[in-house]
């Protein structure tokens, strides 16, 4: 491909691509949702950056770990007392 055929730089050429690429596979810190706590006040799925969080009839499903990409955001924001996601190393994981 020579450089008149290349996209410009730093152009979006179309919005809404984020479900194409599955993001979670450099996560170090993977949240952990405790369902016993959780009070479904879905701050979490507010302030989640990457929408990896499930909400299915107004209450908390589940987290899909192919887009999370263990910021943390979740636990930090979550009201209840200790917090119903809890950050554990993605090491504790891996097989």
């Amino acid at each position: 491909m020579s450089w008149r055929e290349m996209p410009r730089g730093s152009v979006v050429p179309k919005g809404g691509t984020a479900t194409e690429y599955k993001t979670g596979g450099w996560r170090s810190n993977r949240p952990i949702h405790n369902k016993e706590t959780c009070v479904h006040c879905l701050t979490c799925w507010i302030c989640c950056p990457d929408s990896a969080i499930v909400v299915k009839d107004g209450k908390f499903v589940e987290i899909n770990y192919d887009f999370c990409k263990g910021c943390g955001i979740c636990s930090k924001v979550c009201p209840t007392k200790p917090s119903s996601i809890a950050m554990k190393p993605e090491s504790e994981f891996k097989k």
